[in-house]
C-alpha cells in the first residue's frame, strides 16, 4: 500500500550509490517519491534514478542550506492539491517497525499510511514523523508515539499551517517550535523508525554547515530564534521542544472523520495507543 500524500526527498551531491540512501530504500519498498535536486546536478541524478521521479529546483547554490528547497517543495505540494506532504532527508538507510522489543525492516509503504491515518484523526497535528532508530532502543519501554516534541528528517507536514522553513540552521527544530508555540501539536512515532546516517558523516547535503564551529553557530541561531527554549552547553544545545508547551493536546476530528471506513494497511500487528513496549 502506497502513501496517500506525496513524498519528497531533498538532495544535493548524493547521487552516487553509497550516498543516495533514502531513494534506494524507497525503491526497495516500491514506494513512489520525488527527489528534488539543483539543475547543475540533474544529469548525475538522472543517470541513476528514473527522470520521472526527479524535480529540478529553479535556483541553486544559495548558501542557505536546504531551506529554500524545502519551501519550494511545500509550494509544489500545495499546487498538486495535497493536504499534507512528506519531506525526507536523503541519508536514510531504511525504515523499521518497532514492536515488542523487536525492530524489523519494512518492505512496503504501510508505515507511511498508518502514520497518515493517525495524524488525520486530529484537527491540530501540524507535524508528524518517525523517530530515529538510534533514539528508540529496543530494550527500553517506550510508548508508540510522543506528543509535542521535535520531529526530524522524516516529516509529514500539514500544508495549511501558517508557517514555513526559515533561517539557515536548525530548520527542523525551528519549524516544530513555531508550530508548538502557535498551539499546534506534533507526533513523533516510536513504533515507526528511520535509520538515518548521523548528520555530518556523509559527503554532500548540508555537511558543510557542520564544519569548524558550525555546531556552535547552529546552537546560537536557535537561541536567538527561541530564547526561552535552549541553552548553550559547549558546542551543543541543551533543551527540549516538548518541555516548552506541555499543555497542548491533540483534538479529535468529528466522529465521521475520526473513524473513517477501515483501511487495511497490511500491518500484521496493531499498535494500541496505551501500549508500552516492555
Amino acid at each position: 500500500m502506497n502513501p496517500n500524500y506525496p513524498i519528497y526527498i531533498v538532495s544535493k551531491g548524493r547521487w552516487k550509490f553509497g550516498l543516495r540512501l533514502t531513494s534506494r530504500a524507497l525503491e526497495e519498498m516500491n514506494v513512489p517519491y520525488h527527489i528534488v535536486v539543483e539543475a547543475q546536478e540533474y544529469e548525475n541524478y538522472a543517470a541513476v534514478i528514473d527522470p520521472a521521479k526527479i524535480l529540478t529546483l529553479p535556483f541553486s547554490n544559495l548558501g542557505l542550506g536546504s531551506i529554500p528547497a524545502r519551501n519550494w517543495i511545500w509550494e509544489h505540494s500545495l499546487a498538486t492539491g495535497a493536504r499534507r506532504h512528506w519531506i525526507l532527508d536523503d541519508n536514510i538507510q531504511h525504515f523499521e517497525r518497532l514492536n515488542r522489543n523487536k525492530k524489523e525492516i519494512v518492505h512496503n509503504g504501510e508505515i507511511f499510511v498508518a502514520a497518515e491515518n493517525f495524524a488525520g484523526r486530529f484537527t491540530n497535528v501540524a507535524l508528524a514523523g518517525f523517530n530515529y532508530r538510534g533514539f528508540a532502543p529496543a530494550h527500553s519501554a517506550m510508548p508508540p508515539y510522543r506528543l509535542n516534541t521535535r520531529v526530524y528528517s522524516c516529516i509529514l507536514i500539514k500544508n495549511d499551517i501558517p508557517y514555513r522553513w526559515e533561517g539557515r540552521y536548525n530548520e527542523d527544530t525551528h519549524l516544530c517550535l513555531q508550530a508548538l508555540e502557535g498551539g499546534w501539536c506534533t507526533v513523533l512515532f516510536n513504533a515507526f523508525l528511520a535509520d538515518k546516517v548521523t548528520t555530518g558523516r556523509s559527503a554532500g547535503g548540508n555537511t558543510e554547515l557542520y564544519v569548524g564551529d558550525g555546531r556552535l553557530k547552529m546552537a546560537e541561531s536557535l537561541r536567538q530564534q527561541h530564547p526561552t527554549v535552549p541553552r548553550l552547553c559547549g558546542n551543543s544545545t541543551v533543551g527540549s521542544i516538548a518541555w516548552t508547551i506541555a499543555n497542548s493536546r491533540i483534538i479529535n476530528c468529528s466522529a465521521t472523520q475520526m473513524f473513517p471506513k477501515a483501511v487495511n494497511t497490511g500491518c500484521t500487528r496493531r499498535v494500541q495507543p496505551t501500549m508500552l513496549y516492555k
